[in-house]
């Protein structure tokens, strides 16, 4: 570790140095509190009984060496204030845990994992001119071997079930909420204790690897959520942990979150160390193909508030971290999910942006919620709140999310939030997805959205699949997954995604009809998306000379629709031709 690196916020290995670290018949301990009157290691291998550490360097670092201190022992810190109080603490550098609630760490030599996806490292990028369909997942409850809340797959048995389930679906992508150890399962990993340990909730760092070794071996990419702004207030981790604010800001003004736990201290050099290290270390250890970012918004603004001014120290933080990531690993995906408008949040930090490759397009995603969730009647009177995107779709990389944020806490689900009554919720689903797949953009949908669940997302139980019994939602399922192939085999949709020429309106001043119509291209294709969004049937005439054939409707009879298949595409093979379009209707069109 290069120590003026980590004073200045430069370092991104620090764990190399600070952890335990086995050699052979021991292991070294190293821990950063400058603040502290003195710290002892305690754990199985002395009967938790206090092993002195010794001040290193320059007296802020503390180190000692224990003979049978093994690979699968517990130990902590017993860290001793100036007033010779005393708190154990979890290692902040870790490579393993306790499962919750205990909180001890456990030694782990790192030289146990292993990978065997040389083929997918070398060819894996960005892909910006690609189809990017992302399945979000939460790892403890997508699916459960009992009925109980701890009832959890492991990392390698849910790989079993998991990567054939994406292939089947048309999902290239999927992206884990947190893992870091976290002691709450009601946070979803969100508030964290171990930003280097893999929660043990579903078994060992190596099963960690196996699963995404698991995932590259058969084309799946993998992604991980990570929350680099705040941490949990569980006093026996990062909180206070010398004794004084070490990580986090000792004014409860800028300290403390709107969720209560405590925010990171951006401006001090050792905390950005500590981040970007534990960025680059899932990127780099565990072959995580990318980054999510939580809550960026908080660190482009004090406490997430416009109003209260840019916070400089977090928009140096996110410049230096992305840019040295994009240095040593170029072709791994950053992705900030950002809620404020700042703009430059994918342009190039040594440009004066913040350097990531994706933004989440919050603005999309609530402006065609909130159109799809009012009654029919009510969208004339709304219908640009689906052409707003457009215009300001290009100042940043977009990526569209319906993610797990949409169906929780009284928002309702995907299904549930469509503004008219049972029956008709899911042709109203069918076309706001061939609208989302068709406007430009990566994709992300979380799991339960393809089955059309109708309940809401909770973490201590698995999906509803045992509604895929009732043909309704079996038929919404064949169709999502048809639609992301759709998406995966048709370049116009993806290849152009942020290139100007990638999108042309055809109309978009239906608003008495509610109809919209536009133009997805490529270089090799052109798709023309057609769409009725009323309760009635609208006749749109298409002026077009070139032949159009149809290649996906929403209202197939395949999918729960009434429109038979063959009839249609004979039909809407003709040119200058007026189509008939059946309510709350999604169509692609070849155009040749």
């Amino acid at each position: 570790m290069d120590f003026y690196h980590f004073y200045t916020g430069k370092e991104f290995e620090a764990q190399e140095y600070l952890g335990a670290h086995v050699y052979l018949g021991g292991t070294v301990f190293r821990t950063f509190a400058p603040s502290a009157r003195h710290i002892a290691v305690i754990g199985e291998f002395n009967g938790w009984t206090e092993t002195p550490m010794c001040r290193v360097y320059d007296g802020n670092f503390w180190e000692c060496s224990i003979e049978g201190a093994l690979p699968g022992m517990m130990y902590k810190y017993r860290i001793y204030k100036q007033d010779g109080s005393f708190i154990d603490h979890a290692d902040p550098y870790a490579f393993y845990g306790e499962l919750r609630p205990a909180s001890a760490s456990i030694i782990y030599d790192r030289s146990e994992n292993e990978f065997h996806d040389e083929k997918w490292m070398k060819k894996r990028k960005d892909m910006m001119q690609e189809p990017l369909n992302i399945y979000e997942l939460h790892f403890g409850s997508w699916r459960k071997k009992t009925e109980e809340e701890d009832g959890w797959y492991s990392y390698e048995e849910l790989a079993q079930l998991l990567v054939p389930y994406l292939k089947e679906n048309g999902y290239n992508y999927v992206e884990l909420m947190p893992l870091g150890e976290y002691p709450c399962d009601a946070s979803w990993g969100y508030q964290a204790t171990g930003y280097f340990s893999p929660t043990s909730r579903y078994g060992t760092p190596k099963g960690l690897c196996r699963f995404v070794d698991y995932c590259h071996q058969n084309e799946i990419g993998v992604l991980l959520d990570f929350v680099p702004v705040h941490f949990a207030v569980n006093d026996y981790a990062l909180w206070n942990y010398d004794g004084t604010a070490l990580f986090e800001y000792p004014n409860s003004a800028v300290g403390v979150n709107e969720w209560g736990s405590c925010n990171f201290m951006h401006s001090r050099g050792e905390t950005c160390s500590f981040l970007q290290s534990a960025a680059y270390f899932w990127l780099k250890e565990y072959h995580f193909d990318g980054l999510r970012m939580d809550a960026v918004g908080n660190l482009i603004y004090w406490q997430g508030d416009v109003g209260r001014g840019e916070c400089k120290p977090g928009i140096n933080f996110l410049q230096v971290m992305n840019q040295g990531l994009k240095q040593r690993l170029p072709e791994v995906m950053l992705i900030a999910e950002d809620s404020s408008s700042w703009v430059g949040v994918t342009k190039p930090a040594e440009q004066g942006g913040l350097g990531f490759d994706y933004k989440w397009d919050l603005g999309w995603m609530n402006d065609t919620l909130a159109y799809f969730s009012m009654p029919p009647e009510y969208r004339t009177g709304n219908y640009h709140k689906l052409t707003f995107s457009m215009q300001y779709f290009y100042d940043e990389h977009f990526l569209l999310p319906l993610s797990h944020d949409e169906v929780v806490h009284g928002k309702a689900t995907i299904l549930q939030k469509m503004g008219t009554e049972y029956e008709r919720k899911f042709p109203q689903a069918r076309a706001l997805y061939m609208y989302m797949y068709a406007h430009p953009g990566k994709k992300l949908n979380f799991m339960g959205n393809e089955i059309g669940q109708l309940r809401e997302w909770d973490e201590r139980r698995e999906q509803d699949w045992c509604i895929l019994d009732y043909p309704v939602h079996d038929t919404f399922h064949c169709f999502m997954k048809e639609l992301n192939q759709c998406y995966l085999e048709n370049p116009a949709l993806s290849e152009e995604d942020y290139n100007r020429n990638g999108f042309r309106w055809i109309d978009c001043h239906q608003e008495e009809k509610n109809v919209y119509v536009f133009e997805r291209r490529c270089s090799t294709q052109t798709i023309l998306a057609v769409f009725n969004f009323s309760e009635q049937v609208q006749e749109y005439e298409i002026l077009d000379s070139r032949n159009l054939t149809l290649l996906f409707d929403s209202n197939w009879e395949c999918y729960g629709g009434k429109t038979s298949s063959q009839k249609q595409k004979s039909k809407d093979g003709q040119k200058d031709r007026t189509l008939e379009l059946p309510p709350f209707t999604g169509r692609y069109y070849i155009a040749e």
